[in-house]
């Protein structure tokens, strides 16, 4: 999906925390000890999950028998739902009991950004131009011809989105006609060229540096990470068509706003009449360079030079799974939150592959991930992780890139790329999507996943702990990471690890809080125990809309409710 300037601070798209239609939650029962889940960690380390629609949303905690040692525990509320955009406000009280607190409230998004709003249309239509081809229908008809690939000086004329929002290639009006020549080619990659794009453009040394990445670096890494990408147009090739009308998707007045580097439309690839719309063939559509704003905003060409390629590494992945996914398969799309995933997991591939030498490319590559996993860190309960009414802001895409990289760490058999790419590749060529994709990739179940991914985000490289295999990133040390960046790549990245700071700790027994459950994403409390202290009762109570008194319900099942706890001292 179009990359954008990582600058503008995006909310998320938030539920309401009530269904039209649904029941009330059970009322709230009584907290006490007889009716509390026990929890029993005797060891540093050890971990629970316990299910808040039982037990009254209680947890009973033991006494601390040690006369001179405190203990801690990281208390994680979380929604464990695979539904998407489920939540629900929650209440977390320690015993003994509180004054309630005000009602968490949920917060209202901010306006889309153009890029936001033009991913948004395109992903929409794309969904659901797939959904009506009939399904024995989906896949093109394969070549019985050898490729035969693009030259160089071919001329073509090309149809282009001509609109932000509500780009759709069954419609003409939103569409511009663009054409352009083939001026560099290689193996796997044809750049053609606007021939309307402003001049002086890119020079041949600059197109044919583009055409190298391309062509013998990030193609290779997204195709063993991902698959194949299909070739429907039967020249064994996948187009970057670089045109004017991409710069042009952004209006100057809203440059401030961020940039559309680039886009992949699946529509393109659908070759079943009548549904057959768009250019019948893999392209990437790129931006082209504009230093006197001709067409919108001003862009030099060493600014398309640096973004060209981390937008193109980016949605290759998205053309390869809506290859393997809707064209091989003949199933729906991935779900929007694992796609995103996916693809930027494929931007820190493309990072690292410059790495140990070029240590500033490796940080134009990643400096979005990371940024947003800044973002996501610093206040993780007001995000969501399974999202498909939108594309994310730049937190939930923090949070999207952090689960596929826990979940290519987690799972892979050693430390290399090939095994690395063993996952990627199951979570790639199937037919399952979103949650389902993933429980059936890993042999997990999906609320066991969240749980460890959570628990991971904040104990992975915690100092003095000795942290299980499981509940590790082993690519990243995020404790030392935040700092190195901030200085090596931007400051605008965290100085410091963000959630260390918004795990906010708490007496045990004194711990009051209020959050919202979010489908797949967590809070994080720290509940210290003092030498000798008695045992003490966590309770979380749900807060519905229809019930007067505010936290007086358990939380409801579908939001799929857990206290995760774990041991820390």
């Amino acid at each position: 999906m179009p990359k954008r300037l990582w600058i503008a601070g995006l909310s998320s798209l938030l539920g309401t925390g009530c269904s039209s239609g649904e029941a009330l939650a059970p009322p709230l029962p009584s907290c006490t000890a007889a009716n509390a889940a026990q929890v029993s960690l005797g060891a540093v380390a050890r971990d629970t999950a316990l299910d808040l629609t039982q037990a009254a949303g209680c947890a009973l905690f033991p006494t601390n028998l040690s006369t001179t040692a405190a203990i801690r525990y990281l208390v994680v509320p979380q929604s464990a739902s695979a539904t998407p955009n489920e939540s629900q406000a929650y209440q977390l009280r320690g015993s003994p009991l509180l004054a309630a607190v005000a009602a968490a409230a949920f917060a209202v998004p901010a306006p889309a950004t153009p890029a936001q709003q033009f991913d948004l249309s395109l992903r929409r239509a794309e969904r659901e131009l797939a959904a009506r081809v009939p399904a024995p229908a989906r896949a093109p008809a394969r070549a019985l011809l050898a490729p035969t690939p693009v030259d160089s000086g071919n001329v073509r004329t090309f149809k282009v989105c001509a609109v932000a929002v509500g780009c759709d290639a069954r419609k003409s009006n939103t569409l511009a006609s663009v054409t352009a020549t083939a001026l560099k080619v290689g193996q796997h990659i044809a750049i053609y060229v606007d021939n309307a794009a402003p001049q002086p453009g890119m020079s041949q040394s600059d197109l044919d540096n583009l055409r190298a990445i391309f062509d013998t670096s990030l193609y290779e890494l997204d195709t063993l990470a991902f698959g194949r990408e299909s070739d429907i147009d039967n020249n064994g090739m996948v187009i970057v068509l670089m045109t004017g009308k991409v710069n042009a998707l952004v209006s100057k007045d809203s440059c401030a706003k961020g940039l559309i580097a680039g886009y992949f439309f699946g529509a393109d690839l659908i070759t079943t009449p009548p549904f057959a719309t768009g250019n019948n063939g893999e392209i990437f559509y790129a931006m082209v360079p504009d230093p006197s704003a001709t067409l919108s905003c001003a862009y030099s060409v060493l600014t398309v030079r640096q973004l060209v390629p981390q937008t193109f590494v980016h949605e290759f992945q998205h053309m390869i799974s809506f290859n393997q996914h809707f064209l091989l398969r003949g199933e729906s799309s991935e779900d929007l939150w694992l796609n995103e995933g996916l693809s930027h997991y494929a931007e820190e591939l493309g990072g690292r592959s410059f790495l140990p030498a070029d240590s500033a490319t490796f940080c134009s590559y990643v400096f979005g991930d990371v940024f947003n996993a800044g973002q996501y860190f610093g206040a993780p309960q007001n995000y969501f992780l399974v999202d498909t009414a939108g594309i994310g802001g730049l937190a939930e895409r923090g949070a999207y890139w952090l689960f596929v990289r826990y979940l290519v760490d987690r799972f892979s058999t050693d430390a290399s790329t090939a095994a690395a790419n063993v996952v990627t590749r199951s979570l790639e060529q199937t037919a399952r999507i979103g949650a389902d994709n993933v429980s059936a990739a890993t042999a997990t179940p999906f609320d066991t996943l969240l749980k460890q991914w959570a628990f991971a985000n904040y104990v992975s490289d915690l100092p003095g702990f000795a942290v299980p295999p499981k509940l590790r990133y082993t690519k990243w040390q995020f404790r030392t990471a935040f700092p190195v960046l901030n200085a090596r790549c931007s400051n605008r990245i965290p100085a410091a690890f963000p959630l260390d700071t918004a795990a906010h700790a708490y007496p045990a027994s004194s711990i009051s809080a209020s959050g919202v459950l979010r489908a797949g994403s967590a809070g994080y409390y720290i509940a210290q125990q003092a030498p000798g202290e008695p045992e003490f009762i966590l309770q979380v109570n749900g807060f519905d809309r229809l019930v007067f008194a505010p936290y007086s319900t358990l939380l409801r099942a579908r939001v799929v409710p857990r206290l995760n706890v774990i041991r820390l001292q």
